[in-house]
């Protein structure tokens, strides 16, 4: 294992609730619930410390949230403000390395390794990280640096919020963990807790000591465990590459379930100029169309189809996903998403029919304005504002404007 490595880790604390304080000055002070409406399916995303308090997480049903704190604030979180802020935030961090891994939009990796030369430089540039997100974004971070990406990531959560630690050795690491819960550890969550809970491994200490035992019942998973209950963690930081995705996929979740499959069919319209245009701008053709469904009962299934030609075009998407939709079983629906895959770049495609031909296109343009003006007429929704949009809060909220006037009919 190298153990010369230095990682640093940057988490933003409580990154979508710290923009909206940040951005409205009456929301400092008070508990605040980023996800859904209290009257809405589904969970919190995120919440400030004034929340958290209450014991309320992220992940949290949000009724539940309601309950344990009903005079906080909810709102919705505003992704189109959050990916702004979190591009700002990694050209910061892009100054100091070219090796960066993003594990969401308020957290990353740097390898310093061969970029500096020393620990106090490198903890200069920890120190000079958190000056800068506080000058430039108005926001404060906290961060780890150590010898280890697991490392990295403990450290930066042993000081929180706006807090900095460092880890520099194996033998640092186990002093802090070893009593701790399993779940201390990477990828340590709930599920894997519980399995290991079951045969009294409960504490990092307890991996310890049982090492052989959960090798011989987790198998290769046992084995990663144990090496990160001892220190051990080779993971390297990899720079993530949008364009090297498998499949592009975008899904929605009813406030209500709805058994009305024309409905579907027309959010299955909507949602495919929301593909269209993410593949679009990585510049990616699937080979494939995919269909998910969730029924009310939570049992969710998918179906798939390779199509003639490789395709980003929103129309394709759409035909080949609303004829996998004609032939699932009819039921009460929670949440329908589809999605390409597969995956090409421009120059490992044939040209389509549709690319050689222009009246081919235009047929398809005359397609896709007739089936809008269709959505208009029966909906009574001008739908000019979400047509060329990729704000996808906006789109939702004309979904569930469909599912309401067609509940009304």
């Amino acid at each position: 294992m190298n153990t010369n490595r230095i990682i640093i880790h940057v988490d933003m604390d409580a990154f979508y609730a710290s923009v909206e304080m940040r951005d409205d000055k009456t929301l400092i002070g008070k508990p605040l619930i980023i996800g859904s409406m209290p009257n809405e399916r589904g969970v919190v995303s995120t919440c400030n410390y004034e929340a958290r308090k209450y014991g309320i997480r992220s992940g949290m049903n949000i009724k539940e949230a309601f309950n344990r704190c009903p005079k906080g604030i909810f709102k919705h979180p505003n992704f189109d403000k959050y990916r702004s802020v979190s591009n700002s935030l990694h050209k910061i961090l892009e100054s100091y390395t070219d090796i960066t891994e993003y594990i969401a939009l308020d957290e990353g990796y740097l390898d310093l390794t061969g970029k500096v030369s020393s620990w106090e430089e490198a903890r200069k540039i920890g120190h000079e990280i958190k000056k800068r997100v506080m000058e430039e974004l108005s926001l404060t971070c906290s961060v780890g640096l150590a010898y280890s990406k697991t490392a990295a990531k403990t450290a930066s959560e042993e000081k929180k919020p706006d807090g900095y630690f460092e880890i520099r050795t194996r033998e640092d690491f186990v002093k802090i963990v070893i009593d701790r819960d399993v779940r201390a550890l990477y990828t340590v969550g709930k599920k894997t807790a519980g399995k290991l809970h079951m045969y009294g491994v409960d504490t990092v200490r307890d991996l310890q000591d049982k090492s052989d035992f959960v090798k011989k019942f987790m198998g290769k998973q046992g084995e990663y465990l144990v090496d990160l209950a001892f220190g051990y963690d080779d993971r390297k930081v990899t720079p993530y590459r949008e364009e090297d995705t498998k499949s592009i996929s975008k899904e929605f979740t009813f406030q209500k379930d709805v058994s009305s499959f024309k409905l579907l069919d027309d959010v299955l319209f909507i949602l495919a100029f929301r593909v269209e245009e993410r593949a679009k701008r990585l510049g990616l053709y699937g080979e494939g169309v995919s269909l998910k469904i969730t029924y009310s009962d939570m049992k969710s299934i998918t179906r798939s189809m390779l199509v003639d030609e490789c395709s980003n075009d929103a129309y394709t998407i759409y035909e080949s996903a609303s004829m996998l939709l004609k032939n699932v079983k009819k039921g009460e629906i929670r949440l329908i998403g589809t999605g390409i895959y597969h995956l090409r770049e421009e120059e490992g495609r044939q040209l389509s029919f549709n690319d050689i031909f222009s009246g081919e296109r235009d047929i398809i343009s005359k397609k896709v304005e007739d089936r809008w003006r269709e959505l208009k007429n029966y909906y009574k929704i001008d739908f000019d504002e979400i047509k060329n949009s990729s704000n996808r809060l906006k789109t939702y909220e004309y979904i569930e404007k469909m599912r309401e006037v067609m509940e009304s009919m």
